[in-house]
């Protein structure tokens, strides 16, 4: 069956330099990239709650209307400003390196990445972003697992789930304080466990309270850290498990 490839907006032709049609107006003095480094600058300054097409316009000496011959929307924007925050991944994957030790590393530069501008989590999605960057990283993802038994199908769904899960773990991480709005972690100061310990009724909730005392009995560690460490390691479990499934004819 032949698909039919359908147009792209302009903001990802000028993404990926294809052959656009100029609007009327002067001659662009700025390129989509500038606008995308303009919003992220507003973001990461004053949160993206700041971000609008005339704050993004007037920090690049433009009328609103002039930003409109580069994107039809804010939420196209919003797509120019993902990509500029990501950035193009440095990851090089080792010859001998296994799959393992590489889906970790993708992840956890992911991580770094959006921990460097924490907003990004927040930006809502109506579709896969098809952008140069982005797609950057998805396919240093797949280049991680393709020496794996894999089809295409599992490998993109493994990259989905870690993808997934980082950036579930730095929205929770934000929304509960673990680290600050310059995506600086902050120190777990064990109130959490302390607070159940001392409210708790122990015949009601015995689990938990032995749980939590437990915690606050050992080591403290930092939930940022921890959490990301843990839940990355569960994943990977469950890629390994689901590769030992393929190998042994035996697919979920």
């Amino acid at each position: 069956m032949t698909v039919e490839t359908p147009a792209l907006p302009r903001y990802l032709e000028l993404l990926w330099d294809r052959e656009v049609k100029v609007r009327r107006g002067p001659k662009p003095g700025v390129g989509i990239r500038d606008i995308g480094a303009a919003g992220v600058a507003i973001a990461d300054r004053d949160g993206l709650d700041a971000v609008s097409m005339k704050a993004v316009g007037a920090a690049l000496g433009m009328t609103t209307m002039s930003l409109y011959r580069y994107v039809d929307s804010k939420d196209q924007l919003l797509m120019v400003m993902l990509d500029e925050a990501y950035g193009r991944p440095t990851l090089r994957w080792g010859a001998g390196e296994e799959w393992r030790a590489r889906a970790h590393r993708w992840s956890r530069a992911l991580a770094d990445a959006l921990v460097a501008h924490p907003w990004v989590v927040s930006v809502p999605l109506t579709a896969a972003p098809l952008t140069p960057h982005v797609l950057a990283w998805t396919e240093a993802g797949v280049r991680a697992l393709e020496a794996t038994p894999l089809g295409a199908q599992d490998t993109l769904s493994s990259l989905l789930v870690l993808d997934g899960f980082v950036r579930n773990h730095v929205r929770q991480a934000m929304q509960l304080g673990a680290i600050g709005p310059d995506g600086t972690p902050t120190p777990d100061d064990g109130s959490y466990e302390s607070t159940i310990a001392a409210v708790v009724d122990e015949k009601r909730y015995p689990a938990l309270l032995r749980a939590a005392q437990e915690i606050r009995a050992g080591e403290p560690s930092e939930f940022y850290e921890h959490e990301l460490a843990f839940g990355l390691g569960v994943v990977l479990d469950g890629v390994a498990a689901r590769i030992d499934a393929v190998v042994g004819g035996d697919p979920l």
